[in-house]
């Protein structure tokens, strides 16, 4: 069996759906449907945030914030899985495979970072409305942006260094059509306890941390919410966390469903967990925008105003 030291980087192949490959022509017509509605949905809200001056609020600038890393964490997917589903373009060489696994973990971190920003976001309009202003000024926003982009390539930087460390003479075949850290470390002949080490660090100081806090400040709101002694201002109060809420389930939700699949879904078909890993990456990106346009009334009279303008000069 060869092996591949990392002066001589191997080529890696990527997989489909197996067990289902004769159908990937038919399965890359509901992805291309995802990728299109995630891509145009979340550049339609940054568009729409970006040109409205009444969206230029905190609130709205850590959602064109989330629109970003949804779009970077589509693109950084696509060629690779659409390549498979089209023309079965398995191969990637290790560098690109390290450069995709390096920009999907980061913008996945990056997500993760934003939403808990956007809890603090809730938990400072809700609990301290006269400070909100002097809190979350556009400066402080823009440190908490590049706080997002520091913390995730700080956390990555060791991981892609050590995995440039390995040896590989297993299988090149990766389980899914992008590559994944656990997935290229378990293809490695090397000792590689202590990338499992730092990918186990990374995962518990981003999403672990990340998923306490906001859990912490939705505690903190909800204990604000109940000393407000009018029901429908406690009403309102709510109704302005619940999309906030709804993109935290789903981020969060997809990202457990997998761990549990690969833990204790091993008489499940092959193609279960390829497809979950897939919905996990997509499904937040696509669905994000469609709760903030239908929950957020700003976003939804800001794309009316847009129509009407478009309509107006036609």
């Amino acid at each position: 069996m060869p092996i591949f030291h990392n002066t001589t980087l191997p080529t890696f192949l990527l997989t489909g759906v197996p067990g289902l490959e004769w159908a990937h022509v038919w399965i890359s017509i509901p992805f291309c449907c995802l990728y299109l509605t995630a891509l145009s949905g979340n550049t339609l809200i940054l568009f729409i945030v970006l040109t409205e001056p009444s969206l230029h609020e905190p609130m709205y600038y850590f959602l064109s914030m989330l629109s970003t890393t949804d779009i970077g964490l589509c693109l950084s997917t696509l060629a690779t899985v659409l390549g498979i589903f089209w023309v079965n373009a398995r191969e990637i060489s290790f560098n690109a495979c390290v450069s995709q696994m390096f920009f999907i973990h980061l913008f996945t971190f990056m997500e993760s970072s934003v939403l808990l920003a956007m809890a603090f976001d809730r938990f400072v309009a809700i609990s301290h409305p006269l400070r909100y202003a002097t809190v979350l000024t556009h400066t402080r926003i823009a440190q908490i942006g590049l706080a997002v982009i520091t913390r995730g390539t700080v956390i990555l930087a060791p991981l892609v260094l050590l995995l440039k460390r390995l040896s590989f003479c297993r299988s090149r075949v990766l389980r899914h059509s992008y590559c994944f850290h656990p997935d290229v470390m378990k293809l490695s002949c090397s000792d590689t306890k202590v990338n499992s080490a730092f990918g186990l660090t990374a995962i518990i100081s981003t999403a672990g941390v990340d998923s306490v806090f906001i859990l912490l400040s939705y505690a903190l709101i909800i204990r604000s919410v109940l000393n407000i002694a009018s029901p429908e201002e406690r009403k309102k109060a709510f109704s302005t966390c619940v999309s906030h809420i709804t993109a935290v389930a789903i981020f969060y939700i997809p990202l457990i469903s997998l761990s549990f699949v690969h833990r204790f879904g091993k008489e499940a078909p092959s193609y279960v967990p390829t497809l979950i890993a897939n919905m996990y990456l997509l499904i937040p990106p696509v669905m994000n925008p469609i709760i903030y346009s239908v929950k957020t009334k700003q976003i939804q009279k800001a794309m009316l105003k847009l129509v009407c303008s478009k309509r107006t000069h036609i």
